[in-house]
């Protein structure tokens, strides 16, 4: 966690903040999301007895808050990879270069933002705070697709959406699981099912707000024009957008205010728990706030970085445009989220491990793709929810796979050992991915019938088994 500041000067810097800020700090504590909670995991306490000796008030304000925002996390290695893209933009650097550095500085800056939105909380109170959180809380994917949009890259935008979404249901949950297995594997992790099920009804919303739009497509007749089958995707994904941000607005309202008890990071007491102290701010409000637009400012600069680079960096790797946005931009510029979710997991705190991950993921489904579709319509850009067929069909079996893999409410290293390897297939699959879309119906189908399949199987058979059960305890 953020170190807890207790001398004098610190309280006067923060206006009072502990008298000042909204609701006591049990109360944010518990109104905290898991995105919070697994950001917090790579926090470190920060040491001012050296800046407390400072004579100037201001001087001695500016460097607290610095060591605070700029030091007081794990990632703060990174920082200096921001100024070295800079300077390589300007020096005519090879362009992969810039691309890499740009990824590596927004880790850190994708933390720091959600330390910024906890700290603010302290001032708006949980729920507001929450609602901040969920808007920021996958600020970089957002601004890398609309910088993507006015720079008319279609198609980064979606592979880099879908691949958000991929990573966070099997790369993110995947190894969570499995650390957290091999961690406690004399000990059966359980978590609450009822927040992964809402998560996953949106989910399968979302994935039928895709298909459909491709579906019209290939179900089309050979006397349909491209460009009126073009018009009918485009007038469907929009309207289906609309959808989509209304049911994500529904799901802030119950996350945040009528079942906010489902989605709250409980405090677990067990041996590994050491976030025991009381918090409080450690910046002001007026710092918060002007931190997080300077944050926003560099994480815009450093995306346009990447957008603008992506092409070359592609040709001189040898990767293709698709396994960069999918694999490759996920896993950096979610890395601080990803190993807060996985140091949890490491604590059997399963809850808030799944909270990042599915919570991530349908934002991302939910808020992030629609939005981009509606930017693009008033840029008068022409962007629908028809992903592609390869794209869509990994989607269908990520949803159904994890969905099938947390039936249960339990979990072991198998688990989060299979939905690594699917995400490795996946991953394979878009590295050597040289077919035509129209090769890949018959198998997309298949993939897709098949896990549905699965989970009718699989439900029929635990329906069965608890009804049985229930006659063995009546009888």
């Amino acid at each position: 966690m953020a170190g807890i500041v207790t001398e004098p000067w610190s309280v006067a810097e923060n206006g009072n903040a502990s008298m000042t800020a909204k609701g006591s700090s049990r109360e944010l504590r518990l109104g905290r999301t898991a995105h919070n909670m697994s950001s917090s995991s790579l926090r470190k306490k920060s040491d001012l007895r050296v800046i407390q000796k400072v004579p100037y008030k201001g001087l001695k304000d500016f460097l607290s808050n610095l060591q605070e925002v700029i030091l007081g996390t794990k990632l703060a290695i990174l920082f200096p990879a921001i100024p070295a893209a800079i300077i390589c933009t300007y020096c005519g650097v090879s362009q992969p270069w810039i691309f890499g550095l740009s990824l590596l500085g927004l880790t850190p800056l994708a933390e720091r933002v959600s330390f910024l939105t906890e700290q603010l909380a302290f001032y708006t109170g949980p729920t507001l705070g929450g609602l901040l959180n969920a808007t920021c809380g996958n600020a970089t994917e957002l601004i890398i697709a609309i910088l993507a949009l006015t720079n008319n890259k279609v198609a980064v935008v979606k592979y880099s959406l879908l691949g958000s979404i991929l990573s966070n249901l099997l790369l993110v949950l995947g190894t969570s699981l499995f650390c957290g297995g091999i961690a406690n594997i004399r000990r059966e992790q359980r978590f609450d099912r009822k927040q992964a099920d809402v998560n996953f009804f949106l989910l399968l919303m979302g994935f039928l707000c895709h298909l459909l739009p491709l579906l019209v497509e290939y179900l089309a007749n050979g006397k349909t024009s491209a460009a009126v089958l073009s018009d009918m995707q485009l007038s469907i994904s929009r309207g289906f957008s609309i959808v989509m941000l209304i049911s994500y607005i529904a799901y802030l309202v119950f996350q945040l205010w009528t079942h906010r008890q489902l989605f709250d990071a409980q405090d677990q007491e067990d041996e590994y728990d050491d976030d025991v102290e009381e918090e409080t701010a450690v910046i002001s409000f007026g710092s918060g706030f002007v931190w997080l637009v300077g944050m926003t400012l560099v994480i815009a600069l450093l995306s346009e970085y990447v957008v603008a680079t992506i092409e070359e960096a592609s040709d001189k790797w040898n990767l293709s445009v698709s396994f960069i946005s999918i694999i490759l931009l996920p896993i950096v510029g979610n890395a601080a989220e990803h190993a807060g979710a996985v140091i949890f997991a490491f604590k059997n705190k399963l809850d808030i491990s799944l909270g990042v991950a599915l919570g991530s993921a349908t934002q991302i489904g939910l808020f992030v793709v629609p939005l981009t579709i509606i930017v693009a319509w008033i840029l008068g850009i022409n962007m629908d929810l028809n992903f592609g067929l390869l794209e869509t069909g990994c989607l269908a079996v990520s949803i159904i796979i994890t969905a099938f893999t947390l039936q249960d409410g339990s979990s072991h290293y198998m688990k989060g050992l299979v939905l690594l390897l699917c995400y490795f297939i996946i991953a394979i699959c878009f590295f050597v991915d040289k077919l035509p879309q129209s090769e890949l119906i018959s198998t997309f189908l298949y993939m897709l019938l098949l896990g549905i399949s699965i989970i009718w199987a699989y439900n029929t058979h635990i329906s069965n088994g608890n009804a049985l059960s229930d006659k063995v305890k009546t009888g």
